[in-house]
């Protein structure tokens, strides 16, 4: 068995209801001034305000800082290190999507060190330390709370990946009940991406590549299928919300130590340059590329198939990768997913600009089971339009 080195979260909460006692799960970890980070729609809708309450009970001084923006920019970044500096905070607390979430680990670092931006792209770039820091998710589907990845927007439209073990939490905190309030289309966008994290990561030809990552995979799989389209139809179902909280966690675990390739590189362009929310994105191209890697990714793709749909075991193992991808895209129907790219108002002239930037993923691309050209992406994205 070849050697291998896997990493994660320090400290991993599971609790319905935790955001109502956080500073208590939080304890000493982040000091007594805090910066709270999340978006102005989280806090309008007041899920915030039991980890408030929580604070200010435990005499702790909390900052909001909500200005983050979807694919969040560099600025969001910069403002957030500027603040955190400019008020003395002790530690950051993150409540949100993959956004704030991505801001807050990359935030927490420069504002420690003092590098900027460009010092921190790339892999394992980032120098250290960085600021005790806590992430809670109110999504299932970016499994960014135990990610070392983060996807800042540069230049107006390309996504770049600070990615360093400095960016893993020491507490990652999953409840339920933040979950509750997903409308449908993000719950089965954000359950989708989940299911891509876990694919991807199975099938990565990266040479970290390791059996807790394919453990992982699966057992993401198998929540994540079984319980998507009960928490897609059924929003108020806690044991749903809480398995694919569970699932989608599983699965940033596996991809942050076995990394994703082709769907996330010809997703990232269309989020970039149209915004296109990332789950989204990575739909729209999903069974295109499984389709496209078939000829060196049967096998694995096969291997999963009965863990996300437990029906595909009845078939020959060489049949169930190809029905594993078709099962893939009946869910994505199932779920009213939008299947192609012009639904979303991408013109097919831009095709060929989406596959020159989708060659600029070479972090991710170099992961893909099977090399892909710029003549390959462009035949992607012609069969998702």
């Amino acid at each position: 068995m070849k050697s291998f080195v896997f990493n994660t979260a320090k400290s991993i909460v599971f609790e319905a209801g935790a955001n109502a006692r956080i500073a208590e799960i939080v304890g000493l970890t982040l000091g007594p001034r805090v910066v709270l980070v999340t978006d102005r729609g989280l806090r309008r809708l007041g899920l915030i305000e039991p980890a408030l309450a929580s604070f200010a009970k435990a005499g702790i001084e909390v900052a909001i800082f909500d200005d983050i923006a979807a694919d969040p920019p560099e600025c969001n970044v910069q403002d957030l290190a500027a603040f955190v500096t400019a008020w003395g905070a002790t530690g950051v607390i993150a409540i949100g999507g993959g956004s704030p979430m991505d801001v807050a680990k990359v935030a927490s670092l420069v504002a420690k060190t003092g590098q900027s931006l460009n010092e921190v792209f790339g892999v394992n770039v980032a120098k250290g330390p960085r600021m005790p820091l806590v992430l809670v998710p109110t999504t299932a589907g970016t499994g960014s709370e135990v990610t070392p990845i983060a996807i800042i927007t540069t230049n107006g439209a390309e996504k770049k990946g600070v990615v360093s073990p400095l960016l893993l939490p020491d507490i990652a905190i999953l409840d339920a009940e933040l979950t509750l309030g997903l409308p449908p289309t993000v719950t089965a966008a954000t359950g989708i991406d989940a299911m891509v994290h876990a694919i991807e990561s199975y099938a990565s030809a990266s040479p970290t590549n390791n059996p807790i990552s394919s453990g992982l995979s699966k057992q993401a799989l198998q929540l994540l299928g079984a319980h998507i389209r009960e928490a897609v139809f059924n929003g108020h179902n806690t044991v749903a919300r809480g398995a694919m909280l569970l699932g989608s966690l599983l699965a940033g675990q596996a991809f942050a130590n076995s990394p994703v390739a082709a769907v996330h590189a010809l997703a990232y362009p269309i989020g970039g340059h149209f915004h296109v929310p990332h789950g989204l994105s990575n739909a729209l191209v999903l069974t295109h590329v499984l389709r496209f890697n078939l000829p060196r990714a049967a096998n694995a793709y096969a291997e999963l198939a009965a863990y996300a749909f437990p029906d595909l075991a009845q078939l020959p193992f060489e049949t169930r990768a190809t029905a594993f991808i078709d099962a893939l895209d009946q869910l994505g129907r199932e779920l009213n997913i939008p299947r192609t790219l012009r639904e979303v108002g991408i013109p097919r002239h831009a095709l060929p600009m989406l596959a020159r930037e989708a060659m600029k993923q070479t972090r991710l691309l170099v992961n893909n089971p099977r090399d892909v050209t710029e003549a390959d992406a462009l035949a992607i994205y012609e069969a998702a339009f």
